[in-house]
């Protein structure tokens, strides 16, 4: 008892000397003291003494999930509360480099009840909270990735917008063509491809809730015949290269860096020789970490999307080429996920009564973390965003234009700003 009491002085000191260096003023109460001003910025209140060391040791991981329990109560402007937890993080890109059997047991531990899950269901487990909750967010459309903020004085439904049209210019979409959207969500880039575009289009996802919206919506809109949303894994569509074109926005995170080579190659068989390919997805900040340290990484696990693993931007172009594509274009986009993501925590902080109403306290708590953590996180390039656009070349060396294209690619990029001029 001696050496605990010991040890919990020791931890409340170190804890003290580190909030004392942080430029927001925090003020920490627990049982049987205090540190700092009542009238601090961000105020903690622990009821559980271990979330000292965890504030000693700068795990805001720890400190994350013992909000998401109830041990903590955190009190004060989220983003002077991320700011806080930004300091106390060091530096999380360099923490989370581990070889891959720490990486590996570090992943087993987070999961939990979750690790038996298979793909479907750590899709479900994220994106079948409940569409009621969702909306309260996201944009008019849902669209649940990176918006595109082309003029900063976009508003977040402008944003995505520009967004969808962005993807759908550096496809070069036209009417009748095949298009594929791979992990379409609630439907926001399938159904504007259809409508803008004119593309006959194929969006397939593992939730039900977004299969069964998209459904409602392709009905309502008149669409059925020209667009459909399949209920399926993209590795049960066909291999044969029907389509003209494939999006995959924000689904390969979920598929680790073991089988991205396999995902690539099987991405160009699903589209024709010479048809391009966008994969827009979130990328590590750092060469050699597997997800962000200071157990960050592992309360995303956790609490918001099991099974995913980050993957460096050099190391997923190598993949695209050993799947047999050609990278043409690739556009980092991580300002603009930082910008979109602070607008979903705005949005939800002043829906935060409904959406615990939907939810539940707890799953609006570990997305209050998740999405102020995660827009730190793009805002200081611990993460990036990344739009990948390739190709499986025809193999003619007249093709196009350009001689030696051997793809749609006009290889210039003015094709792609035509409406932002």
């Amino acid at each position: 008892m001696e050496s605990l009491l010991l040890s919990s002085r020791r931890a409340t000191a170190f804890a003290e000397r580190r909030l004392a260096a942080l430029s927001i003023p925090v003020s920490v109460a627990w049982p049987g003291g205090c540190v700092g001003s009542p009238a601090a910025r961000v105020r903690l209140r622990v009821h559980e003494t271990p979330v000292l060391a965890a504030l000693a040791r700068g795990h805001i991981g720890a400190i994350a999930d013992a909000y998401v329990r109830g041990a903590l109560e955190i009190e004060g402007a989220l983003r002077d509360v991320m700011q806080a937890a930004a300091e106390l993080a060091d530096d999380p890109v360099t923490a989370g480099a581990q070889p891959a059997w720490r990486h590996l047991l570090s992943v087993m531990r987070a999961r939990g009840a979750t690790l038996r899950l298979g793909r479907a269901d750590q899709v479900r487990f994220h994106y079948d909270l409940g569409d009621d909750f969702f909306a309260l967010w996201l944009d008019p459309r849902r669209v649940y990735s990176c918006a595109y903020f082309s003029d900063p004085a976009m508003d977040l439904a402008q944003a995505q917008q520009a967004k969808l049209e962005h993807i759908c210019r550096k496809l070069r979409l036209t009417p009748g063509q095949r298009f594929l959207d791979i992990g379409a969500g609630w439907g926001g880039l399938l159904l504007w491809a259809a409508e803008h575009h004119g593309v006959d289009a194929l969006g397939i996802t593992l939730s039900r809730n977004q299969h069964a919206y998209v459904q409602r919506l392709i009905d309502a809109k008149g669409l059925r015949g020209r667009v459909e949303i399949r209920l399926l894994d993209f590795h049960e569509l066909p291999p044969e290269g029907i389509f003209d074109s494939a999006a995959s926005v924000g689904m390969f995170e979920h598929v680790g860096r073991r089988r991205l080579d396999a995902y690539f190659a099987r991405l160009g068989r699903l589209v024709r020789p010479g048809g391009l390919i966008m994969n827009h997805g979130i990328t590590a900040g750092g060469l050699d970490n597997r997800q962000l340290g200071a157990g960050i990484g592992e309360f995303i696990e956790r609490h918001i999307f099991p099974g995913g693993e980050l993957v460096h931007v050099a190391q997923v172009s190598q993949s695209l080429a050993r799947g047999g594509l050609e990278l043409l274009d690739a556009e980092n986009l991580r300002p603009h996920y930082a910008r979109t993501l602070w607008a979903w925590a705005d949005a939800l902080e002043a829906a935060r009564a409904r959406a615990e109403a939907i939810a539940g306290e707890s799953v609006v708590r570990a997305y209050r973390m998740y999405l102020g953590g995660c827009a730190m996180a793009f805002e200081r390039g611990w993460l990036s965003l990344y739009q990948l656009l390739g190709t499986r070349p025809d193999g003619d060396p007249a093709r196009g234009a350009m001689r030696g294209a051997q793809s749609d690619f006009p290889f210039s990029r003015a094709y792609m700003y035509a409406a932002d001029r």
